[in-house]
């Protein structure tokens, strides 16, 4: 299976399927947020700090060191977690929808859904993060039909002006 994901054209084209819709979902929700012009995650981070994901039948935090970052670290600078989110979701279905940086793309969202879910949303992460996976492992067959298909040519050229000049060494 991980062959066929890494090297199929099949697969180019399923996953290019699956990015484009991953994309849009990643997009959409984004663009609703920075259109919306009053979105603020602080309301939402402290609601996921106060009523942590609790173990199964138990009074027990499941991720206390979540909840942790939460109220140490995303609680008091809310305004910068909330331009994060709603740019990064634009900003990874643009890249996811366009084909470029796939994989960091798909590895930023998943980050996202990751933390959704820590903090107890479940909403549509479950499925998104599931959708991410063939493309985190499929290489960069994922973005083969988008703008990755140019990134070795671009990545080849900056590693090569990157060299240091040689330098001639005079005869003492």
């Amino acid at each position: 299976m991980l062959q066929f994901l890494q090297s199929s054209k099949l697969a180019q084209v399923a996953l290019t399927v699956l990015r484009i819709a991953l994309g849009w979902m990643w997009f959409s929700s984004g663009i609703g947020k920075v259109m919306g012009g009053e979105f603020n995650a602080g309301g939402f981070l402290q609601a996921a700090a106060a009523n942590p994901v609790l173990k199964g039948g138990t009074e027990e935090v499941a991720y206390p060191l979540y909840v942790a970052f939460l109220e140490n670290v995303a609680i008091p600078n809310a305004d910068l977690f909330s331009f994060m989110v709603m740019w990064g979701e634009v900003f990874v279905g643009i890249a996811l929808i366009i084909g470029l940086f796939t994989k960091t793309a798909g590895f930023f969202g998943g980050v996202m859904n990751t933390s959704f879910l820590l903090a107890g949303t479940v909403s549509t992460n479950p499925l998104m993060l599931l959708m991410t996976i063939p493309l985190l492992v499929s290489k960069r067959n994922a973005g083969r039909l988008g703008v990755d298909r140019f990134t070795p040519a671009i990545e080849e050229k900056v590693k090569n002006k990157k060299r240091p000049l040689k330098t001639i060494e005079k005869p003492a």
